[in-house]
């Protein structure tokens, strides 16, 4: 899989892409087309949704985005909740205040199970978020994710976590898919009243 192709259309000849609707173009209440691949599937309703799609090629595009991230936002030395103390020690060189149990902190920095290709949700269990609800962590997270973790639906990822972790099925299995939008957006959905919404990051790794 090339993603970045996809993404750009980079395969495509000039007088295809004029031809082209773009995902936004479309209708968000038309049927999906059951061709398109799962990777654009995500991306585009993951977007929709409101979410912050960075997609990195390897390991030095992760942090180099990261950081961007930190610097756009103002987040230098703010507080960070890291439940994972192996991807807290990944990235202890950042302008941040890395800790494994400061639930006041400004943002979580997490990875997630699985990410799903028909909602553009994300899905995470105890393996990542411990024992914590949505509403308890912070309001803004960094999501680490790889291309090979994208599946069809959220039964597919479901039945990841149990063949993945046959000897001890994680608990606390949660999906986000409550995102902050724009604030001009007029994509409203009254099945998202009153739930915590999150500004999230998801950095997206290659590795297909």
């Amino acid at each position: 899989m090339s993603l970045f192709k996809k993404l750009f259309n980079l395969s495509q000849k000039p007088e295809e892409k004029t031809q082209e609707k773009t995902p936004d173009e479309r209708s968000k209440y038309m049927p999906e087309q059951p061709d398109l691949p799962v990777d654009e599937r995500f991306i585009h309703h993951f977007t929709r949704l409101g979410g912050r799609f960075l997609y990195c090629l390897n390991q030095d595009e992760v942090d180099h985005n990261f950081k961007n991230i930190i610097k756009e936002h103002g987040w230098e030395n703010s507080a960070a909740f890291c439940p994972d103390a192996n991807l807290k020690e990944r990235f202890d060189d950042l302008d941040l205040d890395i800790s494994c149990n400061n639930l006041e902190a400004d943002m979580l920095i997490s990875r997630c199970e699985y990410i799903i290709a028909d909602t553009g949700a994300i899905l995470f269990s105890s393996n990542q978020v411990k024992q914590f609800k949505t509403f308890e962590l912070p309001d803004t997270y960094v999501i680490l994710a790889s291309t090979s973790q994208i599946v069809e639906s959220i039964g597919e990822g479901l039945r990841g976590i149990k063949i993945k972790n046959q000897r001890d099925i994680p608990t606390n299995i949660t999906t986000l898919k409550h995102f902050k939008k724009n604030e001009h957006s007029d994509d409203k959905d009254l099945m998202t009243y009153g739930a915590a919404h999150k500004l999230v990051y998801l950095l997206l790794l290659e590795d297909l």
